[in-house]
């Protein structure tokens, strides 16, 4: 950085000289602070510290006695204090981690479930609505945040709105019981992939060990069975009795033993977790060029097959016909809400962390539009690959689309699509790919939930944990590993639908809105949007203003007003959640979104002078906080 400076009068001079001596004194002691960590001074007699040739005076003395009259150079060199923030080695690692992210198991069996049970085609104006209205701008919104504050979700709330740190704290606690659980699934994907190394897939036939009176095998080749209400498909006995063995278990009360096999195939996935994090966005942005892109291969190769099986026009058909009556009903618009919030993923401190490790001058808003794209329609395709074996599956039994799609969650994947592919030709070759597709969605998001975890920790205890990020991250992968045992019992998969439904659901979309409030009220909208034009160029137009201040928070309370209204009724299989269980749920996630109020109060007490002293200055975002562009900066000047 240089500035024109015009050589000095002589009585600016005089005035100059006497505090030279003093100001030569201040820069000794400055240059002693930083000189462990700023340049080393050239041992050439004609060059100063930062490099450049010692033509400038060296003193404001120097500057007045020296000779002519033409304007002279100041050099300014600037020093940090830190060391310099990690980035990402490309521009497409960051891409496919948050694609890769965002993208995830939800998308495959969750959206087109969602989509044929609240009107097919026509579910598609309200989620797209949704998105426009309420997913994107989040999106958007925690991709800048986190570029231009560059910390994770602890720290940055000092640079914002001292006062909601605890939304930081209560992140990580979500992060964590999604780690309790959302492994497990693929644990079960993988117990799945090494079963279907075998020329018979061992869900495809009833005279196992597991199966009982009531397994009913229907193929296209035998017209003679007949379906009963009380039979059972192979595929569906294989998930429920050798895979989760949940006919062991009578209930979250009596859960049973943890089963070796999950529990070695939960290991392996964490050790592949592991070996793909503890080194940073440096070894995991490498790993996402594997499993963020598979999934799109498998997804394409299945949709071929599933287009050239009979009566997949069905499934398409019931997938897609619309029925507009649907949408006078708010169960519809409330789901299409919900969808498009936990399918982009915003409030879980991925995309504050992911978006922490670009360049200051990254274009976010670009990157925003492109991954929350790609999200929308990868599901909207999923349902295609889904619905094609489920019209296949319609046709196989004589019975309607309807009635095979009536399972919803993992039920859809590990039942109705594996017995599908059971009775397809090349059946072992197709199950490897789909079960390694389901593993390669979940690793993205384990990936990015454990990266958010690890930088907000890195970030608020940097003198502890920088130089021990490896031990950290094993830790952290311990303690994740740990918590899942329970999911990994007889009873696991009820402890499974208890988490996904209480612990994470209310508690995050709770402390998104508080997040969107801190950010758009206290910090301010016009502060955030000239943050944004500081890093892009330009500053969002009127719509994103508007979006982030009236728009967002009406779209959460929405969501929130929603669970509060209409409680969910858990079941899984023939088990109905009792009473007990919701509380206890519902404990659970106020056990995270508690640290929110309890760091308000916390900070108010340790906040010295009165009270309204103390709430201002929690208010007000700290100055020279650590991280951002704000970073305590030394000043040379030469």
């Amino acid at each position: 950085m240089e500035m024109k400076q015009p050589m000095m009068t002589q009585e600016e001079c005089k005035t100059e000289g006497g505090g030279h001596e003093e100001a030569q004194e201040n820069g000794r002691l400055m240059a002693d602070g930083v000189a462990e960590k700023g340049p080393k001074a050239s041992p050439q007699s004609g060059q100063v510290s930062n490099g450049y040739p010692a033509s400038s005076p060296q003193s404001p003395t120097e500057a007045c006695t020296g000779s002519g009259g033409a304007p002279r150079t100041l050099v300014v060199q600037q020093t940090s204090l830190e060391l310099p923030r990690e980035t990402w080695s490309k521009k497409m690692d960051f891409l496919l981690s948050v694609v890769g992210y965002a993208v995830d198991l939800g998308n495959v069996w969750r959206f087109p479930y969602i989509c044929y049970q609240n009107g097919g085609g026509a579910f598609l104006l309200p989620y797209l609505l949704m998105a426009v209205f309420g997913g994107v701008p989040l999106f958007y919104m925690e991709l800048a945040l986190g570029q231009f504050h560059r910390s994770g979700c602890i720290s940055i709330w000092r640079q914002i709105c001292p006062i909601f740190k605890g939304i930081g704290f209560a992140i990580c606690i979500i992060a964590l019981y999604i780690a309790f659980y959302y492994n497990t699934i693929m644990a079960w994907a993988l117990y799945y992939l090494l079963s279907s190394f075998s020329s018979m897939l061992p869900w495809s036939t009833c005279g196992n060990a597991w199966n009982t009176a009531n397994c009913t095998r229907y193929t296209f080749t035998d017209r003679n069975v007949s379906w009963s209400d009380h039979s059972i498909s192979p595929a569906e006995e294989f998930y429920t009795r050798q895979v989760l063995q949940v006919h062991l278990s009578s209930g979250l009360h009596q859960l049973g033993a943890v089963s070796w096999q999950l529990a070695l195939c939960l290991l392996f996935i964490f050790t592949v977790v592991y070996f793909s994090i503890w080194k940073g966005v440096k070894t995991s942005g490498k790993v996402v060029w594997v499993t963020a892109t598979l999934p799109y291969v498998v997804l394409v190769l299945l949709l071929i097959r599933g287009a050239t099986l009979p009566g997949a026009w069905r499934g398409v058909v019931y997938y897609l016909k619309p029925d507009w009556k649907k949408l006078l009903s708010t169960t519809v618009w409330i789901d299409a809400a919900a969808q498009i919030f936990f399918s982009l993923g915003p409030g879980f401190g991925v995309l504050l962390a992911y978006a922490s490790y670009n360049p200051f001058h990254n274009n976010c808003y670009k990157d925003a539009l492109v991954t929350s794209s790609i999200n929308c329609l990868t599901s909207f395709l999923s349902g295609f690959v889904i619905f094609t074996v489920l019209g296949y599956m319609a046709e196989m039994r004589n019975q309607g689309v309807d009635h095979v799609a009536k399972d919803a969650g993992p039920s859809l994947l590990f039942i109705i699509y594996a017995e599908a592919i059971a009775n397809m030709p090349a059946a072992t070759f197709f199950a490897i790919i789909f079960f390694l597709m389901i593993i390669m969605l979940g690793l993205d998001s384990t990936f990015a939930g454990l990266e958010g975890v690890i930088t907000a920790l890195l970030d608020e205890f940097p003198q502890v944990l920088a130089k021990r990020r490896e031990w950290a991250v094993l830790g952290l992968v311990c303690i994740c590993y740990l918590g899942a045992l329970s999911t990994l019992t007889y009873g696991g998969a009820f402890v499974v639908k208890l988490f996904e439904e209480y612990a994470t659901g209310p508690a995050v979309i709770t402390v998104v809105f508080l997040e969107v409030i801190a950010v758009s009220w206290f910090y301010g909208t016009s502060r955030f949007c000239s943050d944004i034009q500081m890093m892009l160029g330009f500053s969002p137009s009127w719509f994103w203003r508007v979006c982030w201040m009236i728009i967002c928070p009406c779209f959460l309370l929405f969501i929130i007003g929603s669970f509060l209204a209409f409680p969910p009724e858990v079941k899984l299989f023939h088990y109905l959640y009792p009473a007990w269980t919701t509380v206890l749920g519902y404990c659970i996630g106020v056990s995270s979104f508690i640290c929110v109020p309890s760091y308000m109060v916390y900070h108010l007490l340790i906040t010295p002078g009165p009270f309204k002293q103390r709430l201002l200055k929690s208010i007000t975002p700290e100055v020279g906080a650590a991280g951002g562009p704000h970073r305590d900066i030394v000043t040379n000047a030469v």
